[in-house]
């Protein structure tokens, strides 16, 4: 029998208590996994609406934003990325629990009893406590929490940087409650221990007073984040930091705190974000000899090297003088615009596919899980102002193209598909040209909003050739632009979009695609590009 109280739907109120772990039992009991709702999705726009508070707060109070553009961004990247895999199957926290649930289960809690729920919030919690030191101590397990840890800020978008990998050890500390915990009830407590962790992570709230003494707060965090020597391995608590008096790993705020990896990566490139520490293992596991020692290397702490203690020595963490400048970004004010701007609109994408997902193909969803993680790569590449940026960013222009053309991905309003095919040649000409004339930004918004209002009466032709720069085009080019016609022809069955408009398209990419390799070679800096 369902629980009428229970319901699919989050309104503002339950959406603000559920950040705050404050709903009531009553109102979060489902008979089945298949109603409890992903809380976790539904909290996007109470995410947003708490990071626009903080940077609000932060301005009054320090007359300057909490953390930077580049980072928050970098941090949102990982995030997304760790949600991918969901676009395909069931979380293994889930898969693993229900198996587990229906093959071993020693007994069956009632889902609607309010002392399942509480019992459930004690044991998720718990598990979590166990599972966030070992992610610490284990060095194969950090490999995917380093993520986490790997922000140089400490503002509500770093509690979105989260890991790919974690998810695939996480299961396990959570897997004795499936003897007798009904999964409906885990699933919900799963997600509001996620939830309640995303408010910590800001330096705007100081100390709770008593509150301190029993829940986790965003002091006690803001030390487990921190690099100075004093908050290494400390305060591993999720919901409540009861866990750390009992287990003799809290550590109280006392001094300025340093936040990120002890030898930070000093990038924003999500797959070095996410990855980076797997190349260490593998690199330091051949180069140490032995096959205990090489077991170690795995399972020991990640300062574990021979010799030493299992969690390695805390002499050999670097000190910190609290001086310390966290990595920022050198691109051009009006790169970090455009990168902003792609980013809004590939997070328009992936909202949509979570959406649709039901209804999507397969192929449809792999093309744009991958069109995603192109764009997330392209923007750490221009952030880091990495060689051969410009070529990139050229070429997912031209793959947005594609995919637009090939019906596997829509423009947000179904007037604007040229004009989308617009913006992105006109990227190509930005991302080669040394500047960007009047004229030219004239031109193309020009035929930009002419065609968003019109639906495509304006002819393409006198718009790109208004901002065409002549170039050479190399035999290998005029191959690959081959290719993409006869991929865009393919694609305009149906669209009110001229064929020889496409062709025109294609040319007028790839020329400028060639040119940016050329600008990307001889600069080796995309800012000179942009600026």
């Amino acid at each position: 029998m369902k629980n009428p109280e229970a319901q699919q739907d989050v309104s503002v109120s339950q959406g603000i208590r559920m950040m705050f772990y404050v709903m009531k039992p009553s109102e979060t009991s489902f008979q089945t996994l298949e109603e409890v709702p992903d809380y976790v999705r539904k909290a996007t726009p109470f995410f947003i609406s708490l990071m626009l508070l903080e940077l609000v707060v932060s301005w009054i109070r320090k007359g300057k934003p909490s953390g930077g553009l580049d980072d928050a961004l970098a941090s949102l990247s990982a995030g997304i990325m760790s949600r991918l895999p969901r676009l395909f199957s069931r979380s293994i926290e889930l898969t693993s629990y229900v198996y587990i649930w229906e093959n071993y289960r020693l007994i069956s809690l009632p889902w609607d009893s309010p002392w399942t729920w509480y019992l459930t919030f004690l044991g998720v919690d718990f598990g979590y406590y166990w599972f966030h030191r070992m992610a610490h101590e284990v060095n194969i397990m950090w490999a995917g929490h380093q993520t986490h840890h790997s922000s140089e800020g400490y503002n509500l978008s770093t509690a979105l940087r989260q890991s790919v990998l974690q998810i695939y050890t996480s299961w396990i500390f959570y897997s004795p409650l499936a003897l007798f915990i009904p999964p409906s009830v885990y699933a919900v407590h799963l997600q509001f221990n996620l939830l309640y962790q995303f408010w910590i992570h800001t330096e705007v709230i100081d100390n709770l007073g008593p509150l301190e003494l029993i829940l986790n707060t965003p002091s006690h965090h803001r030390v487990h984040h921190g690099r100075n020597r004093y908050c290494i391995d400390r305060n591993f608590a999720g919901t409540l930091i009861i866990w750390d008096r009992i287990f003799g790993t809290f550590e109280a705020e006392n001094e300025k705190v340093v936040y990120g990896l002890t030898h930070p990566i000093n990038t924003f490139e999500p797959f070095k974000v996410q990855f980076h520490h797997l190349v260490n293992i593998w690199t330091t596991f051949w180069a140490t000899p032995g096959f205990f020692n090489k077991f170690s290397v795995i399972f020991k702490g990640p300062g574990w090297s021979p010799g030493k203690p299992r969690l390695g020595l805390i002499e050999e963490i670097p000190e910190v003088e609290g001086k310390e400048i966290p990595f920022s970004s050198s691109a051009s004010q009006l790169l970090k615009i455009y990168v902003l701007v792609q980013f809004a609109l590939m997070l328009a994408f992936y909202e949509e596919t979570f959406a649709d997902k039901a209804v999507l193909s397969q192929v449809t969803l792999l093309l744009r899980v991958c069109f995603i993680i192109l764009t997330l790569t392209s923007i750490g590449f221009l952030l880091d102002q990495r060689r051969k940026a410009a070529v990139l960013e050229t070429f997912r222009c031209l793959v947005f193209l594609m995919l637009c053309r090939s019906g596997h991905l829509k423009p947000c309003l179904s007037s604007s598909s040229f004009a989308f095919e617009t913006k992105c040649s006109f990227t190509s000409k930005m991302m080669c040209a040394k500047s960007i004339s009047v004229k030219d930004g004239y031109s193309f918004w020009t035929g930009y909003m002419g065609n968003l209002c019109n639906n495509g009466v304006r002819q393409p032709h006198d718009i790109l050739r208004s901002c065409a720069l002549s170039s050479t085009v190399s035999y290998r080019n005029k191959i690959i632009r081959l290719l993409i016609c006869i991929t865009l022809l393919k694609g305009t069955k149906g669209n009110k979009t001229n064929p020889e408009n496409s062709l025109f398209l294609s040319n007028f990419s790839f020329s400028h695609m060639s040119k940016a390799w050329k600008c990307a070679d001889t600069r080796g800096n995309v800012s000179t590009v942009w600026e």
